[in-house]
């Protein structure tokens, strides 16, 4: 995130249809420019105050309202204090709806929301049966955005996702036929059960937002974002993620297991609470471009931007750390910062933004130093011993 940028447009874009959402999905469209689109919510002014309760239609949003949010959209616009208040509204409303369905930490939702609100990618790893299905399902659907699912086996080869050249009897031609990434938002299930050679496969579309096949590139759907979960690197019949890879999601969340009392809530609610497939779209293609826009105008003062350089510079001469933040994870501190400030309807970035995203943008980046791991150091205790001597900047930032 830059201290100003132009804002993101997000406009409707081909997808693949999806058939299945299981172990093998198929692919049904034969070409990527005939693939239908699929309409969503065109504004974020007709949302609902966040509830438990099914979504109701809006009355009508009035015209100056509709102007001030399309200036809004414009290059270098300042974000009205209105807009900002509605877009921390319209965030909360879709927390709301995501809990509907997934029973664990607010925190964790919240920021596993402004990961995909900043259009990052988002990495959850934990063990299995903590919900993180659950919650990557329950995040696209309310964001009432176009959906796929992929299972990642070990037996999946990249084809499998991409998509791949095939022969069309109807044609006699050899024509591309794409995979489930053609779509705004992929989950990657147990993405590191599959082989490096299948893990690859989402290198070019996260990166580049496209897919190359037989020497043409094919771009991905505006918004694309990748919610990928994975089982601990130690556990049976995993393959780690190259570094390079992890990388390129912006940030990794932990879930950890449940308190009693989420638990119990959990037993309490196993008929009655609905399943993420069933959640109403509560965002919508007009939310998600207003606030990524917001993001990328919120004001980062020099002083905060001096605390994120000095917080970068740490994990690169740390001894206990091999391997340090990389530009790329500078540019993610501070555009998941910018979300969390977006998502309190603030347009300026503090030093507490940075500190809540730290960890989760910097944990899965930096490499531990072996002989610190056997002392039983780990990435997120060094980030937050850097934290905790880092001098914090006070006032200046507006």
């Amino acid at each position: 995130m830059a201290t100003s940028a132009e804002g993101a447009g997000i406009v409707p874009h081909p997808r693949a249809t999806l058939d299945g959402e299981g172990d093998g999905v198929a692919v049904t469209s034969a070409s990527v420019k005939d693939l239908p689109v699929r309409t969503v919510d065109p504004d974020i002014t007709s949302l609902p105050p966040a509830s438990a309760a099914p979504v109701e239609p809006a009355a009508p949003v009035e015209p100056e309202i509709r102007a001030r949010l399309a200036r809004t959209l414009e290059p270098d616009a300042p974000v009205e204090p209105e807009i900002r208040a509605r877009l921390a509204r319209t965030f909360d409303d879709v927390v709301a709806n995501v809990r509907r369905a997934y029973v664990g930490k607010d925190g964790t939702v919240r920021l596993a929301l402004c990961c995909l609100m900043a259009e990052g990618h988002l990495l959850v790893e934990d063990h299995p049966g903590v919900g993180k299905t659950t919650l990557a399902k329950a995040l696209a659907r309310s964001l009432g955005l176009t959906f796929g699912r992929v299972q990642f086996t070990a037996d999946l080869l990249p084809a499998d996702v991409t998509g791949a050249m095939v022969f069309d009897r109807d044609s006699g031609r050899i024509s591309f036929r794409p995979g489930p990434v053609f779509t705004n938002i992929l989950l990657a299930d147990e993405l590191n059960r599959a082989s490096p050679k299948a893990q690859s496969a989402l290198l070019e579309s996260m990166e580049e937002h496209q897919v190359s096949a037989d020497g043409v590139s094919h771009p991905l759907p505006h918004p694309f974002m990748v919610i990928a979960t994975q089982n601990p690197y130690d556990a049976a019949g995993t393959f780690p993620l190259p570094h390079s890879q992890r990388d390129r999601f912006l940030l990794r969340l932990s879930l950890g297991y449940p308190d009693r009392a989420a638990e119990d809530e959990l037993l309490a609610t196993a008929l009655t609470r609905p399943t993420p497939d069933s959640l109403p779209g509560v965002g919508g293609a007009q939310f998600l471009s207003t606030f990524a826009g917001a993001v990328q105008r919120a004001h980062v003062a020099p002083e905060v931007r001096g605390y994120v350089l000095d917080l970068i510079g740490e994990t690169r001469s740390h001894p206990d750390l091999t391997v340090g933040a990389s530009p790329r994870a500078t540019l993610s501190v501070l555009r998941a910062a910018g979300a969390v400030a977006v998502s309190t309807g603030r347009d300026y970035v503090t030093p507490d933004d940075v500190k809540l995203v730290a960890e989760p943008a910097l944990g899965h980046r930096v490499v531990v130093h072996p002989a610190a791991e056997l002392a039983g150091i780990t990435a997120s205790t060094t980030i937050e011993e850097i934290l905790s001597r880092l001098v914090v900047p006070v006032g200046g930032f507006r």
